[in-house]
């Protein structure tokens, strides 16, 4: 009996504390801003890093740096991908996991 009185009692400042994140005036608002500038610098780092393998690769002349350059770019494309993924993943998978954040924070980078 004692360890469900206590049981009920701890638990009671941890669901009291799952809507501090939303309940703040400007913290949902700051995440959004946060992800959604670093979605942007990934997202034009692509672009230039793609741009400069591209150039590069114009003009290398031996075959391997030319793999070399080739196999950047799939791996930047793939960081790329990913960084444009995790937000809107995270904003579903997180609302039907009953995530705290996900419920008030849209990390959908568009």
């Amino acid at each position: 009996m004692t360890a469900i009185l206590s049981l009920v009692l701890l638990a009671q400042p941890a669901a009291a504390q799952q809507g501090v994140i939303c309940s703040a005036d400007k913290l949902p608002g700051m995440i959004e801003g946060f992800f959604q500038i670093t979605t942007a610098l990934g997202i034009i780092g692509l672009v230039v890093v793609w741009q400069a393998d591209s150039l590069a690769e114009v003009f290398t002349m031996s075959h391997d740096q030319k793999k070399s350059l080739k196999r950047h770019k799939r791996s930047a494309l793939k960081s790329g991908l990913i960084l444009s993924i995790l937000g809107p993943l995270y904003t579903v998978a997180g609302g039907m996991m009953g995530l705290p954040l996900a419920q008030c924070v849209d990390l959908a980078p568009w």
